[in-house]
């Protein structure tokens, strides 16, 4: 698999690159500017790309514009962002064009290689790899005060739906809160009905359509 990696940091690109190849991907390029990750992009064609969001010359958000025009030049090409901080913009404009392949993690996930590998690889294989961080303000968001949808969510229901939101399947969650698979189906349902969402199988769709209440406006 065919990694173009961006990062401004040479210590932290150094240590992505040698992880990444530790578990078997193949670096394409490495590089630390807004430049020269859009020209990677658009010339080495990757399987996926890593990219840190803020990038010289202009250390904003230069690094999600890349993938972001990247993306819109080739549909569905698949992207992990990462950030030093949460900002729900960032998530909601990689999850604009409502298709999956798209990941936002903190930087601080990196190292726990395990986890960082694991998002790499579902965001490549075209899911959805949202950091728990990110998760956990969207629900404070639409939580507010009163009694809307989610304050409706059991306490298992919102594990449920934050693991869910995070891009895992049912099985990783049955896993995750060691319970049955039939035990995650039976929440996931109640939570699609509690939030008034058309209830999916397919794991991306699902993930799409909770971010999307989640980050709707209020």
């Amino acid at each position: 698999m065919r990694v173009v990696l961006a990062e401004d940091l040479f210590l932290l690109r150094d240590g992505l690159v040698r992880l990444l190849e530790a578990y078997g991907f193949e670096i394409a390029a490495a590089v630390e500017s807004g430049p020269e990750l859009e020209r990677a992009l658009a010339e080495l064609e990757p399987d996926v790309a890593v990219v840190d969001v803020r990038l010289p010359p202009t250390h904003t958000d230069e690094g999600l514009q890349c993938a972001l025009t990247a993306r819109r030049r080739r549909p569905g090409l698949p992207v992990l962002v990462l950030s030093q901080h949460v900002e729900q913009l960032y998530a909601r404009e990689l999850l604009a064009d409502g298709s999956g392949g798209v990941g936002y993690l903190l930087k601080d996930r990196v190292f726990d290689a395990e986890q960082f590998v694991d998002a790499v690889r579902r965001v490549a294989a075209g899911g959805t790899a949202m950091d728990p961080q990110v998760i956990q303000q969207l629900l404070a968001r639409r939580s507010g005060d009163g009694q809307g949808p989610v304050e409706r969510l059991t306490p298992r229901e919102r594990e449920v739906l934050e693991l869910m939101a995070q891009g895992r399947s049912n099985t990783a969650i049955a896993g995750k809160l060691v319970v049955t698979e039939r035990a995650v189906a039976k929440h996931t349902a109640n939570i699609f009905v509690k939030l008034g969402l058309e209830v999916s199988d397919d794991d991306n769709r699902r993930v799409l359509a909770v971010l999307a209440y989640l980050d709707r406006d209020r």
